[in-house]
């Protein structure tokens, strides 16, 4: 990494503001912010945070379920445990069918919210970058409607680019209700844009 991508990212507001609330990312804050506008999770909910490390999205979603809910997360990356016995973690590749097989395994019952943060390692092609983003989004989908109870909730990133519309087409189609969300901590120049289902079909 440079020294100027360092240097941009310590004046990055929500980098310092995670870092002063003890969020584990940034990204913690893309999720607040949805939730604000749509109060999506709520206290006793059933969560799957797919994508979950470092687990930003883990703590802000443990927050609101509290004691009394339970929350896993999916990631191909260790997540250092928060502490919370309602709180399970797994290592998994989202594509890989084994992985849906655990999730269900751990479940205590359908779950209310799936979240999905996942992201491809940027290659800096974005045709290739877009191509494999809507690949992830398409796993998160699949396990989102293994997984989740009728009139239950989906959000999910996406990246903008010639797929696009054809996965919301699809992803339109499952849900009663869909609305594109750019939460203020996405940063501009980013081409990421979260996609909410309310009420699967």
């Amino acid at each position: 990494m440079s020294k100027n991508w360092f240097e941009k990212r310590r004046k990055d507001y929500y980098y310092r503001k995670a870092k002063e609330e003890k969020y584990r990312s940034r990204a913690a804050y893309k999720l607040k912010q949805a939730l604000e506008k749509y109060d999506f999770i709520r206290p006793g909910d059933v969560v799957i945070d797919l994508g979950a490390a470092p687990g930003g999205w883990l703590q802000v979603a443990r927050e609101i379920v509290g004691d009394k809910g339970f929350i896993i997360g999916v990631d191909i990356r260790e997540i250092e445990p928060l502490g919370y016995e309602n709180v399970y973690t797994l290592v998994g590749d989202i594509l890989d069918p084994r992985t849906l097989a655990r999730i269900k395994a751990i479940l205590p019952r359908p779950a209310d919210v799936v979240l999905s943060d996942v992201s491809p390692n940027v290659s800096g092609v974005w045709e290739v970058d877009h191509a494999r983003q809507i690949e992830l989004a398409e796993g998160s989908l699949k396990i989102a409607l293994s997984t989740l109870r009728k009139d239950g909730v989906f959000f999910t990133k996406i990246f903008q680019g010639d797929l696009f519309d054809q996965f919301l087409k699809n992803f339109k189609s499952y849900f009663k209700q869909t609305r594109i969300i750019k939460p203020k901590a996405s940063r501009k120049e980013s081409a990421e844009l979260y996609i909410l289902g309310l009420g699967l079909r």
